[in-house]
């Protein structure tokens, strides 16, 4: 059991669906990940959808089912789920198993004095950004910081063929200012740009590409850019860089964290700065490669997918220690589990 007794191998977690790419990643550390579903499939309910391969060990489960799950910890991604869901969906011994919540993104409201909507000293708060953690306001909630991990597929190497630049951010007519759409356009009549992601082709780009052909894409262009004013750190970032791709961007939240001038890339909040790298990159494929190969070393001490398993099996066991009195409760509770997984 969780925080304490004889342990079941893998640990059973519920999770909801948010964030395709980052459940994609969740999914592949050696843990049983519940996803519950609905009629219809509504927004956080969409299991296994979402045109990855995703692993067994992924489990759709009715939302109504859910109350029958044997559980170790509950992982909460966005508001819903954590305000509400949770009392439609979980039992009281089910609530009161360890409570993870991952915040994905910075504050919305106020950058600075924005409280969050976690206010509870046995739930552990994993902000994925150490940006982010600095940001929000806290206030009594425990906080464990986890860095993306991302893998490529082995076979993906960089050739930087296409002299373009590639931009990956998903409805980005829509999402304006905060994702960098006049900064895309302002570049875009500079530098030759690509645009993908969902919606892009209202801006005159290539749709969505399948979340498993995306790496392999990205290697064959010169650079990335990432536009981006304020949110997380994307993981089309980390997948481009893993993949051995340059990446030019904009020096704000995370950014300068990751992308070192000279080495993996080049970062200003001087947009003609920017311009001017990315014309020297599509001039000079040879200083291209070379900090492609800056990238794919720094994405591999920063985002190993071994480093997120042991960051994520810490935060379980942290999120275990803040609800002690419950295990042997619930460890004694015998709820049975009744859900359709192929994972043995």
């Amino acid at each position: 059991m969780l925080g304490g007794g004889t342990r079941r191998s893998p640990l059973r977690i519920l999770t909801w669906h948010v964030h395709g790419s980052y459940l994609y990643y969740l999914s592949q550390l050696p843990y049983l990940f519940y996803v519950p579903v609905k009629p219809g499939r509504p927004e956080g309910y969409g299991g296994r959808r979402g045109g990855r391969s995703w692993p067994a060990n992924l489990c759709e489960v009715d939302a109504d089912k859910v109350c029958n799950l044997a559980l170790d910890a509950v992982v909460f991604q966005s508001p819903r789920p954590y305000e509400h869901d949770q009392y439609e969906l979980l039992t009281a011994a089910q609530r009161a198993l360890p409570q993870i919540y991952i915040e994905h993104d910075p504050p919305r409201g106020h950058p600075t004095d924005t409280r969050h909507i976690v206010d509870d000293p046995t739930v552990l708060l994993v902000h994925v950004t150490h940006f982010n953690a600095l940001m929000w306001d806290n206030g009594r909630t425990p906080v464990h910081v986890i860095r993306h991990g991302v893998a490529v597929t082995p076979h993906v190497r960089y050739t930087g063929e296409i002299a373009r630049g590639l931009v990956v951010v998903n409805d980005l007519p829509k999402r304006g200012r905060r994702l960098g759409c006049d900064v895309f356009e302002y570049a875009r009549r500079r530098v030759p740009l690509d645009l993908v992601g969902m919606g892009s082709e209202a801006l005159g780009g290539l749709g969505e590409i399948a979340a498993d052909e995306l790496p392999g894409l990205m290697a064959r262009y010169r650079f990335f850019f990432n536009p981006i004013r304020y949110t997380s750190l994307g993981l089309a970032v980390c997948e481009a860089m893993a993949a051995g791709v340059p990446v030019v961007g904009l020096a704000t939240t995370e950014m300068p964290c990751v992308i070192r001038n000279g080495v993996s890339g080049y970062i200003y909040t001087d947009m003609e700065q920017a311009v001017r790298r990315m014309r020297e990159l599509l001039a000079r494929p040879d200083r291209a490669k070379a900090l492609g190969e800056g990238a794919r070393r720094r994405a591999s001490l920063l985002f190993s997918l071994t480093r997120f398993a042991r960051d994520w099996d810490l935060a379980l066991a942290a999120a275990a220690q803040l609800r002690t009195p419950y295990n042997e409760k619930i460890a004694a509770g015998g709820l049975n589990e009744q859900a359709d997984c192929a994972y043995k």
